[in-house]
């Protein structure tokens, strides 16, 4: 299906330098937020307390949350759980101050909001967890990048990986960089989104790809600028309706969505906004830097022949 069928091909390699010199400083300015900022991590990794309040009727999270504002309580996060009627706090300690003094200051400022307030469990986790949780969203985040290369490497070619994984990877550090940058709190959720956005990127990356191995079979005096530039023109109406049809339910939970998806919404806005770019305007050209022939694709003709006569 398409929404609109272009007829001459648009030169995007043209520009390509221009675009991949953007490309370079955005990365660069990700990587110094990162640097210089570092990310803000949540109470998962860094460690804390969790509280599990139960009400006698549905929870009010909003209701909740204005209790803890007003009694100067930052960085939590309320969530509901198991059923409507409970929920589950998270909040960091401050040095000095133990789990059972934090819960018990919550407990009076939720009671004054309303007595039907019971709290059901109180937990800490140690900075420990979160360390081994950095590790294995690392690791994680490691196998599926090599994962991603051996697949390309395997239905298409080395080349295609290797671009491939670069403009993804782009793609997760500017996403990082965002956060790094205006310290919006890094979750487990957004840990999540960042995995997502990973392997959603790669799927405009595996089109294109496609579509350009198509060209070396059917355009065979064209150049190798010219099959790409075809490539990426002839897939834009499909771009447009699947990353639009994306981006408006991930608009939907970042409007609708409240705190609790809130930056798990934002990361994948990111995510998908520059993984457009990454796949059409990073991918392709790195590909074609990368030396990619007619022949690392499609046998040449004479060698099909000899495999015919034997």
């Amino acid at each position: 299906m398409e929404f609109f069928k272009i007829r001459n091909d648009i030169p995007f390699m043209r520009h390509a330098l221009a675009f991949n010199v953007v490309s370079l400083l955005t990365f660069l300015l990700a990587v110094f937020f990162l640097a210089t900022k570092g990310l803000n991590f949540s109470i998962e990794f860094t460690g804390g307390t969790v509280m599990e309040v139960s009400y006698e009727h549905a929870a009010e999270v909003e209701k909740i949350r204005r209790a803890l504002d007003a009694r100067g309580y930052h960085d939590y996060s309320v969530q509901n759980f198991g059923s409507s009627r409970d929920v589950l706090i998270r909040m960091p300690l401050k040095p000095g101050q133990n789990s059972a003094d934090l819960s018990k200051a919550v407990l009076e400022g939720l009671t004054a909001e309303d007595r039907t307030a019971t709290l059901r469990r109180v937990e800490f986790v140690g900075p420990q967890v979160g360390r081994e949780l950095a590790e294995n969203g690392a690791l994680a985040l490691l196998i599926t990048s090599l994962g991603i290369v051996g697949y390309l490497a395997l239905r298409f070619e080395w080349k295609f990986g290797v671009a491939a994984i670069i403009a993804n990877l782009h793609d997760v550090v500017i996403i990082l960089g965002c956060f790094a940058l205006f310290q919006w709190e890094f979750s487990l959720p957004v840990l999540a989104a960042v995995l997502a956005v990973l392997g959603y990127s790669v799927n405009e990356s595996v089109v294109i790809a496609d579509r350009i191995r198509e060209n070396f079979r059917k355009m065979r005096k064209a150049s190798v600028t010219e099959i790409i530039d075809n490539a990426i023109t002839r897939t834009i109406s499909r771009t447009i309706i699947t990353h639009g049809c994306t981006q408006t339910m991930v608009t939907s939970m970042l409007v609708f969505g409240g705190p609790a998806l809130h930056y798990f919404a934002l990361a994948l806005t990111i995510g998908i906004c520059f993984g457009i770019y990454s796949s059409v305007l990073v991918m392709a050209p790195l590909v074609r830097w990368l030396g990619i022939q007619r022949e690392d694709l499609v046998k040449p003709l004479k060698e099909k022949k000899q495999e015919a006569v034997v």
